[in-house]
């Protein structure tokens, strides 16, 4: 590796400090094509860099896949909803989809955003495929980085619902894409027109995001890259399927800046139902609508995703009025968690 070429100084009033630089250091190691782009809100300033592997190469807007990030998306779009008395928070989900037992128990909208409604964290894995996911994840190679596992019909769905044998009671805590891919498809049934124009419209006529967008494009999106420099393209979503809501957005570092602004500011009323607290997740953190929240501040929000050979994270400070994006076309193993948070302290300090 050749000398890492970047001082650490983003602007006149914030430089990143020594260990903050290490760890973008560490991130972009060896790996030969990574377009690492960091984007940072601070001072009423936007500012955003691109990483090589040797340090800072000239900005690029690169588009990514954004992974679980989507699931905020989806969760905002669910707001609006609500806002509108169209939904409500305590529905059960089998208001919204067809063909399920009404005598059954289901668990509740607010239930479901808040990963406590008890579905399988493996869903809408097998067992055996869930295992080949993480093995693919842990080695860096394998058909998951560039085919989409996650795909999934209605008939599918319907059959992991009616498998399901949930209680009328808030779940520990358990991530799930599953659960996301429910509200994204009550969404769609709501609006009469499937999720993914739905969202497509709310993506371009209210939060006014040009480039965002559900699924992948090859002449736009950025090729990801595993651990041995191989093209991993990227994953595609199916526009009828019912999983592209807890994953299928790709967006921009300046799109993604866009958005945490509209969120810390509130600029429409109804994402602040996405910013309270309704259950707790860790002993670290507390769940908004999707959203993760410090548990020691709430008003610290933050969601990480990655799909085959794309990692994210964007985290926001809505009382200090900052945000950090990281994007990279390349998995970095949880490092994309430390970089954002270790940004997010270096500004709160300049200030």
């Amino acid at each position: 590796m050749k000398n890492f070429d970047f001082n650490g100084r983003i602007n006149n009033s914030v430089t990143l400090n020594q260990d903050t630089v290490n760890l973008i250091k560490k991130a972009v190691k060896g790996k030969k094509y990574i377009k690492l782009n960091i984007g940072i809100m601070a001072g009423g300033q936007t500012i955003i860099k691109t990483f090589g592997e040797n340090g800072e190469i000239d900005y690029e807007n690169n588009v990514y896949e954004i992974g679980s990030i989507t699931k905020t998306f989806t969760a905002s779009l669910m707001a609006k909803y609500i806002s509108q008395d169209q939904m409500r928070l305590n529905d059960p989900i089998n208001k919204y989809i067809p063909g399920l037992d009404p005598d059954k128990y289901y668990p509740s909208l607010q239930r479901i955003a808040t990963h406590t409604a008890g579905y399988s964290a493996i869903y809408p894995l097998s067992n055996w495929e869930f295992a080949g996911l993480g093995k693919d994840l842990l080695f860096g190679k394998g058909k998951t980085q560039q085919e989409n596992p996650f795909n999934m019909d209605f008939n599918k769905m319907l059959e992991l619902i009616q498998k399901s044998k949930l209680k009328d009671r808030d779940y520990k805590w358990k991530y799930s894409n599953f659960g996301i891919s429910l509200l994204g498809y009550a969404i769609g049934s709501v609006s009469g027109c499937g999720y993914w124009d739905t969202m497509t419209d709310f993506l371009a006529n209210d939060l006014e995001l040009k480039n965002t967008y559900l699924g992948t494009v090859s002449n736009k999106n950025l090729k990801g890259f595993n651990s041995k420099n191989e093209d991993c393209g990227n994953w595609q979503w199916d526009k009828d399927g019912t999983s592209v809501s807890c994953g299928g957005l790709s967006s921009t570092a300046e799109d993604l800046l866009a958005y945490a602004r509209a969120n810390m500011y509130e600029e429409k009323n109804y994402l602040a139902l996405c910013h309270k607290k309704y259950a707790s997740a860790s002993k670290k953190n507390d769940m908004g609508l999707a959203w993760g929240l410090d548990k020691k501040n709430n008003n610290i929000m933050d969601h990480q995703g990655g799909t085959g050979c794309f990692s994210s994270t964007l985290v926001i400070d809505k009382e200090k009025k900052t945000a950090v994006v990281l994007l990279s076309n390349y998995r970095l193993a949880g490092l994309e968690v430390k970089i954002g948070t270790s940004i997010l302290d270096d500004i709160t300090f300049a200030q």
